[in-house]
């Protein structure tokens, strides 16, 4: 088996001394998607930074490792790691229009990478960074070539931004919430286009989604978060026929069913994610699971569960009681 492109290993990352991601662990391989799913505030965000070397100045990275092709990345220093982000890895971000440049023309920010990485001269570099607006939905992309951001709908700085990040084809993508703005349609047309990435260049695909069907539609793995930890990771086929962990059972269950009962009230996962600094003692969902007793007091290992799979809970033989 050839080595993962990414590995991150027992990371640990903390805000005002309080931890925020804690001892978090898993790998990319080449050609693969692996989705990190679960509520906001488990730390999937701040995991995707850190492996960029993006981390806000308020968050600090207290141990673990980060490697890229077998290449340590908390070991660089920011001029090692600018030379990485838009080359080798590439992010696409969240809030996209925050994360452009208000003052160049979204064109030039795209054919920017295709200058700076590969050493393409100003024409080509225009011609492809056309190109891929188009590939990415945005209709005229030569004439968008020369708006600014603010000349364009939040949807079409989401998919600029995405044709900023695929057009060096990167050996490693970190996608976080990449469709949140977008119709379905151009939704499927952005998760067809990382597929055909994936297939043509095998690039590894760390995909942050709060969207279980975008999951089901492009993932090869699960990794499900909870409170800073991952709580369960399997493959997707396997985390969707059966869950190893109350939380990732009752997260599915929150998805409607066409063949559910018509007008009924969705079902929910009472309580919210603890706040950081106040997660309770031993399991971080005990607080939320109905199978809670007195041994989830102490923390239960992120261990084998089965062929290629992890999870950690004390109960995983009572999991099926959960409606």
């Amino acid at each position: 088996m050839t080595a993962p492109v990414l590995t991150v290993e027992d990371l640990h990352i903390s805000i005002g001394g309080k931890p925020v991601v804690d001892g978090v662990g898993f790998s990319v391989g080449a050609g693969e998607i692996v989705t990190l799913v679960g509520e906001s505030g488990c730390g999937k965000s701040m995991t995707a930074f850190s492996v960029m070397g993006l981390l806000p100045r308020v968050a600090a990275r207290k141990k673990g490792s980060v490697r890229l092709n077998g290449k340590e990345l908390t070991e660089l220093d920011s001029a090692a790691m600018k030379r990485l982000r838009g080359d080798e890895m590439a992010m696409i971000f969240q809030e996209p229009v925050a994360s452009l440049n208000p003052l160049m023309p979204i064109g030039k920010q795209i054919a920017e990478s295709l200058v700076v990485h590969r050493g393409l001269g100003g024409k080509e570099a225009q011609r492809q960074a056309i190109a891929m607006l188009g590939e990415v939905g945005i209709p005229e992309p030569a004439m968008r070539f020369h708006q600014f951001p603010f000349e364009l709908s939040g949807g079409m700085c989401q998919r600029a931004m995405i044709a900023m990040a695929l057009i060096t084809r990167p050996r490693l993508l970190i996608a976080d919430e990449p469709t949140t703005a977008l119709d379905v349609t151009i939704q499927a047309q952005i998760l067809e286009l990382m597929k055909r990435l994936r297939a043509e260049t095998g690039t590894a695909i760390l995909l942050i989604t709060h969207d279980m069907g975008v999951v089901a539609d492009i993932a090869d793995r699960v990794a499900v978060m909870y409170a800073g930890r991952i709580v369960e990771e399997a493959s997707v086929d396997a985390i969707f026929d059966e869950q190893r962990h109350p939380y990732t059972r009752m997260l599915l269950s929150t998805i409607p069913r066409l063949d559910g009962e018509a007008k009924t009230l969705l079902p929910t996962i009472s309580g919210a994610v603890p706040d950081i600094g106040f997660w309770p003692e031993g399991c971080r969902f005990s607080t939320r699971c109905p199978l809670a007793d007195e041994q989830c007091r102490k923390t239960p290992p992120l261990a084998a569960a089965g062929t290629d799979r992890r999870a950690a809970c004390w109960h995983q033989d009572l999991i099926g009681r959960l409606a």
